[in-house]
């Protein structure tokens, strides 16, 4: 089983100022997409349409910001299609309202994010032997990425009693499209709180496990 992790929106706390304009993200949205070896080629299909659809070579990432409203509606569309046909292919995601996050939690963002990817993630994968844990160090934006794996692998074996073996895969998301799928994912999930755009959200919403912390 490959696990894709992604995230949309920043770790950071400045709430006096508007988002992009010195100010941070009022949400965080971690994604995970969890699928069987033998299906990892469906989700890059519905990336490469994207591309094709742009006449762009796949060297150069689309990031699912820069996808146009009817693009991320397009998208939506065949991601649920896909998620109809292939059950066992299943997409978790949690979002924070970070303003409502407690002053002593928000001085390390650390904890908060690996509590994050165990609420999104831990119950869906406690059942299988072996996962390949994919995410793009890149958007991990937290001071050790072992320290999350650690701490997954503890409470697996600990408090869910599992014998799953969580082996850590990192791969910057340019070189993987299947990370590439979870960004557009993530991002659409997060605009829907960030920005109340609800288009492609709406299209999504009962066909992905979604989570809210803080709320």
């Amino acid at each position: 089983m490959n696990i894709y992790l992604d995230e949309s929106g920043d770790l950071g706390w400045v709430f006096d100022k508007p988002f992009q304009h010195g100010g941070s993200s009022r949400y965080l949205t971690i994604t995970a997409v969890i699928i069987p070896k033998s299906l990892s080629y469906c989700p890059k299909r519905i990336v490469k349409k994207v591309y094709s659809k742009r006449k762009q070579s796949t060297a150069i990432e689309i990031k699912g910001k820069d996808l146009s409203k009817e693009e991320l509606i397009g998208f939506a569309q065949r991601v649920v299609r896909l998620l109809r046909r292939q059950p066992s292919i299943k997409i978790s995601a949690i979002t924070v309202k970070k303003e409502n996050v407690q002053p002593h939690i928000q001085s390390d963002p650390n904890k908060l994010y690996n509590y994050m990817v165990n609420l999104a993630l831990l119950d869906k994968i406690k059942k299988f032997s072996i996962v390949d844990f994919i995410p793009d160090p890149r958007s991990i934006k937290v001071k050790s990425q072992n320290s999350l794996v650690d701490y997954l692998q503890t409470k697996l074996w600990f408090e869910y009693n599992s014998a799953t073996v969580i082996r850590y895969m990192p791969t910057e998301s340019h070189l993987n499209i299947n990370l590439q799928f979870t960004d557009f994912v993530s991002y659409i999930i997060w605009r829907r709180y960030e920005y109340n755009k609800s288009d492609a959200f709406n299209i999504l919403k009962s066909h992905t496990i979604l989570k809210d912390l803080f709320f």
